[in-house]
């Protein structure tokens, strides 16, 4: 297509013209860029978050697989194609890599994890605060856990943010309770920050836990919590629930994922239980280990961290005899040099020992697991012959875990294989499966009997560190394939994953997995998930069944679990999670109403280790299993049950209406954004590449733009998720592409008459027929809108097209752009005619967007007003509700001392009335007093809202032409 510098600097404009806030132009560019599908509940939510400057923030709180991480990618992604890069991510320890992993590899962010290592190096290295990168001039996404960011809140506190994110928020919904240390410490040190918070279970027993989140956003949402739960709380009638909802729907967004069946395909999963029995050999070493665990007194675990421990040990102990071995091993040798007074600290403690063998599968709980310490160090004389024989004792439970060398579980797996792969074939699925374990020594243990049995060729490992020589030989490979792409990212860690699960996908048939790969990876085309080991903890077996049946998944996923028929306990523990909280089967799994009533899923978990440390006879685990049953049965019953579920449901045949449309209008506008991209690209780098039309490729030889980093190679222009095999990715905000887009605009552009040619046009539109043979002019002028302070700034850009035929008659907006993307030439003279004045026009077009910007305003303040009014109104309700005590109080007192018996009795009570009087009176003053300081406090947010909604305007004529259709 032949193109004018015109039409250029028209398209250029048009593809960076930033969009109002409550429009899907607002992150048309950021979803162009994403490597992530266009889903339109994702996209209301983002648009949600961004709805008005004058919000705080929002809580976005879609059900688990509905991409939360994506709706938080757009914002993310858009404040810094802002320039807003001030930025601070808050998320659970465990998932620190994993958002790491997502922003590079989907959004093309850079990030840092700021952990106590990393932070004391920057402030050795002189860095005043290693939060701020800003001012080290090496902007990143700064990434850091919520209990590591709050005892370092002094630095949030220094930090002008633009965005937080906080992950997994209902952590932080018991703000309101004094002893939530972390999350009072994070509401004070970013009280002044936007903040986005994720949560797919916002409220799970108390509507206080809602107060508590939207009191982390804006505390001028609701007045204090005992007016909250006063007024709520205790008054539940459906009015309070209407006022309630209507109170938190500007603040909170969710979306169920039974709402996003007319455009998500989602599969079903089903359940297979393997069992097996251990041979007599295994269940003595069981029964040895399990009986020294139950101990009261043992030397060889820390006071501190004895739970913790023996959780871990009882997995170990459940996965494989090498698994426990070597466990035991460690304990050994910690005791035995205990013995020599030969500790000095040279080696890692038990915990990270064992937290290397399960790969962190639980040190991310470990605070919430500490005992109360009361190991003195000191060794008596008792203690020492305690030692002695416990060291004894561990190297004889050692030999015996060492000298079983097969295991029945090990042998069923080979089953459950020839079990899973059949359903696959029914299914019409892949022959793939993920096959999780705990412990990476089982690891090893499973590639050695697969591989014995035939499978060596088809296996592929995922663990903590993937360093073993076939897991490094698949990251050569994969490197040297993808050399000079932008699949390469820089970060070794991030791209081992990719390349293992490309590898898996491409070339082998099982992955052996620790809890490593629990999280972060994708593996929507495997469909048979395998947990050899089977968590005690809901929500990880979630996470494990999630990589596979997630989004995308194009059949149903068949999930296996072990079971050892030879333990009670075990066999009540699989009927809990299978049974009652129905993770295996149906459509979804578990639904988020059930997993929520297990929080984090870690006091579900200590509870069966209870039972397993208690209960020593088959009688005694029935019972309590039985207890814990009743016990979930009911809280599942009224929790399903519960009218508040539906507080944060926003869905109706209205949302659902604009959710289509959302999907209508962003694949319109992801098509015209990189049908424009492709068109400037080709016009502006026509003499410095080569172009291949057909496929949307070209091949750059040499750098363009001096001083910009830029690499050669080939290049192709792409949407959706895939990353192209052997080129670039050419995207929007690529550093090539922002140069085109630099050179097009800076581009002069003088009046001139231009020659369209309609009839070799490609497309063909009945709308332009009429004016073909036809002439006029054309003026196109640039308006940007900055609402807001210097700190917190919105921008709008309007593209006001002026158009004209020769005979006066205005030209529609729709009729001007078909005409400027229509091939052209510049004539070489210009047009033998008097063109139309124009300004009137663009004038008029001015003013009706001012209007439309001042209208939408006025709503945005009405909406602060009334937050404020219903804010104010909680105010004054609690401070009267202190009078009406004391007005109750004085009621009492004075019938009181009508019925009083004796003189000196009304003497007394009468004193006590005229005290509460003066009280009454004090109170009243106190009163007043507070109801002026709520005015004032009211009066001085809605004038700062006022001052954030005024803007400043700015216009730019881009080019003014005459033109000639043919």
């Amino acid at each position: 297509m032949i193109l004018t510098p015109h039409q250029a600097k028209y398209l250029a404009y048009e593809l960076t013209r930033r969009g109002p806030a409550n429009s899907i132009e607002k992150f048309a560019g950021t979803l162009a860029d994403a490597k992530v599908d266009m889903n339109p509940h994702q996209v209301e939510a983002a648009l949600f978050a961004f709805k008005s400057p004058l919000s705080k923030g929002a809580i976005l709180a879609d059900e688990v697989g509905l991409g939360k991480t994506i709706e938080a990618g757009i914002v993310l992604s858009q404040f810094w194609a802002e320039g807003k890069n001030r930025i601070l991510l808050l998320v659970p320890a465990s998932l620190r890599k994993q958002w790491q992993n997502e922003l590079t590899d989907k959004f093309y962010l850079p990030s840092s994890i700021l952990e106590g290592p990393s932070f004391n190096k920057a402030r050795k290295a002189g860095v005043s605060n290693p939060f701020d990168t800003l001012s080290t001039g090496t902007p990143e996404i700064i990434i850091s856990s919520h209990p590591f960011a709050a005892g370092k809140d002094e630095f949030l506190l220094r930090t002008p943010w633009d965005l937080v994110v906080i992950d997994e928020a209902h952590r932080l919904r018991n703000v309101h309770k004094t002893d939530n240390i972390n999350a009072r410490k994070l509401r004070t040190a970013l009280h002044n920050s936007r903040k986005i918070l994720l949560t797919a279970t916002p409220l799970q027993n108390n509507l206080l836990e809602l107060y508590g989140l939207v009191s982390f956003i804006d505390e001028h949402a609701f007045g204090d919590k005992k007016a909250f739960s006063t007024q709520y709380n205790r008054s539940q009638t459906d009015d309070s629930y209407a006022e309630l909802k209507s109170r938190l729907a500007p603040f909170c967004y969710r979306t169920l994922r039974r709402q996003v069946t007319e455009y998500i395909r989602y599969t079903s999963r089903s359940a297979i239980t393997q069992d097996f029995t251990p041979t007599e050999e295994e269940v003595a070493l069981y029964d040895l280990v399990s009986e020294y665990l139950q101990r009261e007194n043992l030397q060889a675990l820390p006071a501190g961290q004895r739970q913790l421990i023996t959780l871990v040990l009882r997995k170990l102990l459940a996965s494989s005899s090498f698994a426990i071995a070597g466990a035991l091993d460690s304990m050994h040798r910690r005791l035995t040099r205990t013995l020599r007074a030969d500790d000095q600290g040279r080696e890692k403690s038990l915990v990270e020992e064992l937290d290397e063998d399960t790969d962190g599968g639980f040190s991310e709980d470990a605070e919430e697991w500490e005992d109360d310490p009361t190991d003195s160090g000191f060794l008596s004389t008792e203690d020492r012959a305690a030692l002695e024989a416990e060291v004894q004792e561990l190297a004889c439970f050692r030999d015996q875990a060492i000298s079983i060398q097969e295991n029945a579980k090990g042998e069923a797996l080979l089953m459950a294989l020839d079990k899973g792969f059949t359903a696959m074939r029914a299914n019409g699925a892949n022959d793939k499966a993920i096959i999780f374990t705990e412990s990476r020594r089982t690891q090893e243990y499973l590639v050695r009997r697969l591989t014995a049995a035939g499978y060596g060729d088809d296996l592929v490992l995922f663990n903590g560190t993937n360093a073993d020589p076939a897991t490094r030989l698949i990251y050569e490979n994969w490197k040297q394939i993808n050399q000079g792409t932008d699949r390469v990212s820089g970060s070794r860690s991030a791209d081992v994953r990719q390349a293992l699960v490309e590898h898996f996908k491409d070339s082998a048939r099982i992955m052996i997995a620790t809890e490593a790969a629990a999280e972060g990876i994708n593996l929507q085309f495997c469909s048979l998930v395998i947990n050899y080991d089977l968590p005690w903890n809901p929500q990880r077996i979630e996470q494990r069944i999630g990589r596979c049946h997630r989004y995308g998944q194009n059949h149903d996923v068949v999930v296996i679990n072990f079971l050892n028929r030879a333990n009670a306990a075990d066999q009540r523990v699989h009927e809990l999670l299978s049974e009652k909280l129905h993770l295996f089967d149906g459509l979804f799994g578990s639904s988020d109403e059930v997993l929520g009533i297990l929080e984090s899923g870690v006091d579900f978990e200590k509870r069966i280790h209870e039972i397993y440390q208690k209960c020593r006879h088959s009688d005694e685990i029935q019972s309590s299993f039985d207890a814990l049953q009743r016990e979930l049965e009911t809280e599942i019953k009224a929790k399903l049950s519960d009218t508040r579920t539906s507080l944060l449901e926003n869905f109706d045949s209205e949302v659902a209406d604009k959710l289509r449309h959302n999907k209508i209008d962003g694949e319109r506008y992801l098509n015209k954004i990189q049908s424009g991209l492709w068109t400037i690209t080709r016009h502006i780098l026509k003499d410095r590449a080569m172009f291949d039309p057909v496929s949307h490729t070209f091949i750059l030889s040499n750098p363009p733009y001096p001083g910009i980093e830029i690499p050669g190679g080939r290049y192709e222009l792409i949407t959706g998720k895939e990353d192209p095999q052997d080129a670039h990715r050419y995207r929007l905000h690529h550093p090539l592409a922002q140069a085109v887009i630099h050179e097009a605009k800076s581009t002069p552009t003088p009046p001139a008459h231009l020659l369209f040619d309609y009839s070799g046009s490609p497309g063909k539109t009945a709308k332009l027929e009429p004016l073909v043979g036809g002439r006029g002019s054309i003026a196109v002028r640039i308006l940007s809108i900055t609402t807001g302070s210097k700190t917190s700034q919105t921008h709008e850009d309007i593209l006001l097209l002026a158009g004209c035929r020769e005979c006066g008659t205005e030209l529609t907006d729709q009729e001007m752009h078909m005409i400027l993307t229509l091939p052209a030439t510049v004539a070489a003279s210009p047009a033998a005619y008097p063109a139309p004045a124009l300004t009137p026009i663009l004038e008029r077009l001015k003013n009706a967007s001012l209007a439309n910007i001042e209208q939408r305003n006025m709503e945005l303040f009405q909406q602060e007003t009334d937050k404020l009014d219903h804010w104010a109104e909680d105010q004054r309700r609690a401070q009267k509700g202190k009078l009406d005590d004391i007005d109750l109080q004085s009621k009492a007192l004075r019938k009181q001392v009508r019925d009083a018996s004796s003189l000196p009795e009304k003497l007394n009570l009468q004193q006590e009335l005229r005290a509460l009087e003066r009280h009454r009176i004090d109170a009243w003053k106190s009163f007043d007093e507070k109801s002026r300081s709520i005015e004032e406090e009211r009066d001085r947010i809605e004038s700062e809202a006022a001052r954030l909604l005024a803007h400043s305007i700015s216009e730019e004529p881009l080019f003014h032409i005459t033109w000639q259709l043919k």
